[in-house]
C-alpha cells in the first residue's frame, strides 16, 4: 500500500510538473535513421496529453513523407506547421506551451535567436535536427542551439556495416550538394571508424 501511496504521489509531481515547467530549450540530435523525430513526437503527443497547447513546425523543404505532417522513418506522425523561415515561428507561436521544430538542421541561423527569445517568453521549445551533415561537419544552426540548449539528447543509429553506434550520415550517392533529402537509398548510418575506413579507401 505504501508503495501504492509512492506510485500516485509521484505521477501527481510529474503531471504538474508538465504543466508547470518553465521556459526551455531542448534539442534532440543525432545521425539519421537514430530517431530523433521519433523522440521529438513522444514529447509534443507527452505535452498534449498533459493539456498543454502545443505547436510543431518543420522546414518546407521537407516532403519526403508528407507536405505538412512530420512523420519519423517508424511512420508515427503529428501534425505540423511548413515554414520557410525560423522568423515566421514568432508569429505563428502565439498562446503556445510547447513549441516542436523538426529538421532544424535545414533552417537559417536565426533560429537559435528564436528559440531563446520563445523560451525567455516562458515557453518549451523542442527542436531535432542532424548534428553533422554527410561529410560529418557540423550542420547548420545546430551547433549554436546545443550552446544554448538547457539539455541536449545525443540519440544513435546503429552502424550498418559493424553493428556500433552510428557517428555520421554517409551518402551513398554521388552528389556533393549539402542539403540532399533522402532516405535508406541515399544515406546509411556509419560508425567513426568504418566511416573513416570508407573515406579512406582503406576499406576491404
Amino acid at each position: 500500500m505504501e508503495s501504492y501511496y509512492y506510485f500516485c504521489n509521484t505521477m501527481y509531481q510529474n503531471h504538474v510538473g508538465e504543466n508547470h515547467r518553465p521556459g526551455r530549450i531542448e534539442v534532440v540530435c543525432g545521425s539519421m535513421f537514430s530517431g530523433k523525430t521519433e523522440e521529438l513526437i513522444r514529447r509534443m503527443k507527452r505535452a498534449k496529453f498533459a493539456k498543454q497547447r502545443v505547436e510543431i513546425f518543420k522546414p518546407r523543404i521537407d516532403t519526403r513523407y508528407s507536405e505538412e505532417d512530420v512523420v519519423s522513418h517508424d511512420r508515427n506522425t503529428i501534425p505540423s506547421t511548413p515554414i520557410d523561415t525560423s522568423a515566421a515561428i514568432l508569429l505563428l507561436a502565439t498562446d503556445i506551451d510547447v513549441v516542436g521544430i523538426d529538421e532544424a538542421q535545414f533552417l537559417d541561423d536565426q533560429l537559435p535567436e528564436v528559440c531563446n527569445e520563445l523560451a525567455n517568453r516562458g515557453i518549451r521549445v523542442i527542436v531535432a535536427g542532424l548534428d553533422m551533415d554527410y561529410r560529418g561537419v557540423p550542420f547548420g544552426p545546430m551547433p549554436a542551439l546545443c550552446a544554448i540548449a538547457d539539455d541536449v539528447t545525443k540519440v544513435h543509429a546503429i552502424c550498418v556495416r559493424c553493428g556500433s553506434l552510428a557517428y555520421v550520415s554517409h551518402r551513398k550517392v554521388d552528389n556533393d550538394r549539402r542539403v540532399l533529402l533522402g532516405e535508406t537509398s541515399e544515406y546509411e548510418p556509419l560508425c567513426r571508424q568504418c566511416y573513416a575506413e570508407l573515406i579512406s579507401g582503406s576499406e576491404k
